[in-house]
């Protein structure tokens, strides 16, 4: 019987190393103690073969062996991509 992997949807906060994103992911629990809402936001580096996500892209990573030191988990699917916005010299005069 194979275990089931671990899935996660965060969002690409940095692309500039090569085949490797950092994604944040945020969740939401109730407090302990407090009962109020909490947002918890864990950063992982994943492995994105094809260097096909930018900043902002929402993806989905998947839980996988150790790739190097820090990575553990590696892109699934970019589910949305960010949208960039061109600006012109002209207008930030």
């Amino acid at each position: 019987m194979e275990k089931k992997k671990k899935t996660r949807l965060g969002r690409v906060l940095s692309d500039k190393m090569d085949k490797t994103v950092v994604v944040q992911v945020e969740t939401r629990r109730r407090h302990p103690v407090y009962k109020k809402i909490v947002k918890y936001k864990v950063n992982f580096k994943a492995h994105d073969e094809n260097n096909t996500c930018g900043i902002g892209d929402l993806v989905r990573i998947v839980e996988t062996r150790p790739l190097s030191k820090d990575k553990r988990w590696r892109v699934a699917e970019v589910l949305t991509k960010a949208e960039v916005v061109e600006v012109k010299p002209e207008e930030i005069e």
